[in-house]
């Protein structure tokens, strides 16, 4: 089994710069992919898949961990012309069938270039699941938090975690506080796992993601910490706004992925 990161470049906005990693898992008899980028990358994953070897009708599946724009953004693309599955959580599904539904519910600059089109969800995946794809074996973590629903996928001892864990020096975004911790506990207690590949950076060893994870549960705990601090039941811009200025965050102000991570940590 090979694995081949590939990255792909995006902007939010011409400002911001950013870039997503999708996983091509190459066996002997097929292709996985993990993730899919932005619409538009769809000859940049074409390329790095013929480059090793393979035809792109080779790409059985496509593995979505979770329903954001960068991650389902050639979902379709493979589904109709190669007639690749595409396998995700219930709890995902709604926003990638309904990219309409999605903007309206969590709208980011330049969503619908980012996103492309709905795609139909061909397999419903969820915690513990094993599935087997032309000989790869595939087991099903959840690591909801980032997401309502993400999803982890290892095979053998490769785990790929999407955005399941937060990053130092970079927006801290999830959508639920307990389930973020519980998704960093169960990654860091993942016992049969040596290789960790996410959708934000390079391939970490075992102990070096616990570095990582370690980070992230800091970041949690920080935001956590800062909000209830600073909550005195206000409106939940102006406690954006506290916590921004606590935090030395302010670019994040106007942010609206990061306001929502401020809801999630608020007290009911």
């Amino acid at each position: 089994m090979n694995i081949r990161q590939i990255k792909i470049d995006f902007n939010v906005t011409p400002d911001i710069k950013r870039y997503v990693y999708v996983y091509a898992v190459e066996s002997d008899k097929a292709v996985i992919l993990i993730d899919s980028g932005v619409s538009g990358c769809e000859s940049i994953i074409e390329k790095a898949v013929e480059e090793d070897g393979y035809n792109s009708v080779d790409i059985k599946a496509v593995l979505l961990t979770h329903a954001h724009p960068d991650h389902i953004g050639t979902a379709a693309y493979f589904s109709e012309k190669y007639g690749a599955k595409i396998y995700a959580s219930a709890g995902e599904r709604p926003w990638i069938e309904d990219i309409d539904l999605q903007f309206s519910q969590r709208p980011i600059p330049n969503f619908y270039a980012l996103a492309g089109k709905s795609a139909r969800v061909d397999i419903i995946v969820k915690d513990s699941d094993t599935a087997e794809i032309d000989g790869i074996k595939i087991k099903v973590i959840g690591t909801s938090g980032h997401s309502a629903d993400e999803v982890s996928y290892q095979i053998d001892n490769a785990v790929f975690v999407g955005d399941a864990i937060p990053v130092k020096g970079d927006i801290p975004i999830f959508v639920n506080l307990e389930s973020t911790k519980k998704s960093l506990d169960r990654l860091e207690s993942l016992i049969d796992a040596d290789f960790f590949y996410p959708a934000w950076d390079r391939t970490y060893q075992g102990e070096e993601i616990k570095i990582k994870i370690a980070e992230g549960k800091e970041i949690v705990n920080i935001i956590e910490k800062t909000v209830n601090e600073n909550d005195k039941g206000q409106d939940n811009k102006a406690l954006v706004d506290s916590v921004c200025e606590r935090l030395n965050m302010l670019f994040l102000k106007t942010n609206p992925l990061f306001a929502r991570t401020v809801e999630a940590c608020r007290k009911e």
